[in-house]
């Protein structure tokens, strides 16, 4: 029996109007009212923060929340604390692939260190088998790639492989079936909050706020539709090239010690690239995204 007063660690699920929900380490979920300290140190709690919170009503599942632990990522829009694994949904048809947002996510991604998955859906009405040029571009540049049909058990099965002990969170850009990945996988859980979210989401003025749900196999999906994690205020265009795993794992050294691998003789990047090493288009949207950059740079 847990008495109050007692202080348990737990991880916050979902925040709505001032309380904070934590499921705690005893596997209870408790609503937490956070302490005043955090408005002062400029704080705010968010889901996926892991959290430590004590006991004030065991009966009534109500705490206070006392401390926030050091956070391992932060994204925004909507804010949501210590996701360590990003699942990207692109379309194999329907629509078609946009592969210059997918770099993008995928920089950004790697800006947080956060691990990364590209899931490639809707194979099934994919009959010339386009997503295969795809998943071989990016398994050749280091990325784990998977290839579905979400009307499938089989491909469901091999998501929630991937979403097993992680705190997951999927994003893509519109009509590539996030929603119903999500919806497949989270099943009748988002039953349990549904009217919470018909009463205090819908409102004319309300934000749609993240929310976690616990999976049967261990771990954490972030419910975020129209979730957005691409900051390019955060990529400065000097430093892109960090951010390309087949850049990275080139023996030797460029001539240039600062080579920028666009301009410059001796360059290891573009002889992988004329040999066919790495990917030519993909390489093509890294000089097209480091010029935007730096443009941005000049007009700072």
């Amino acid at each position: 029996m847990i008495h109050e007063g007692v202080t348990l660690n737990g991880i916050i699920t979902k925040g709505i109007g001032g309380f904070y929900y934590v499921k705690a380490e005893n596997n209870k979920t408790y609503e937490c009212k956070a302490r005043g300290i955090f408005r002062k140190e400029g704080l705010t709690p968010l889901p996926g923060d892991s959290v430590f919170i004590k006991i004030i009503d065991q009966d009534k599942g109500k705490g206070s929340l006392e401390q926030i632990l050091p956070r391992k990522s932060l994204l925004s829009r909507p804010a949501v604390a210590n996701v360590d694994q990003i699942i990207i949904v692109v379309a194999a048809k329907s629509p078609e692939p946009d592969l210059f947002l997918l770099d993008k996510l995928l920089i950004t991604a790697s800006k947080k260190k956060i691990d990364v998955c590209i899931c490639i859906n809707k194979i099934d009405i994919d009959f010339e088998k386009e997503y295969d040029k795809i998943k071989a571009v990016y398994e050749k540049s280091r990325y784990s790639v998977i290839a579905i049909s979400s009307k499938t058990a089989s491909s469901l099965d091999c998501i929630a492989e991937k979403l097993s002990g992680r705190i997951s969170v999927m994003a893509g850009q519109s009509g590539v079936g996030k929603s119903t990945i999500l919806n497949k996988i989270i099943g009748s859980l988002s039953m349990e909050t549904g009217d919470i979210s018909e009463k205090v989401m819908r409102g004319k003025h309300t934000t749609r706020h993240a929310q976690l749900f616990e999976l049967t196999t261990g771990g954490y999906i972030v419910d975020t539709p129209g979730f957005s994690m691409f900051e390019l205020s955060e990529i400065k265009f000097d430093e892109l090239y960090q951010y390309y795993p087949e850049f990275n794992d080139i023996p030797g050294t460029c001539k240039y010690r600062s080579c920028s691998h666009i301009n410059e003789p001796g360059c290891l990047v573009k002889i992988r690239v004329n040999d066919g090493i790495i990917d030519l288009q993909r390489y093509q949207r890294y000089i097209q995204l480091y010029n935007l950059l730096k443009l941005i740079k000049e007009y700072e």
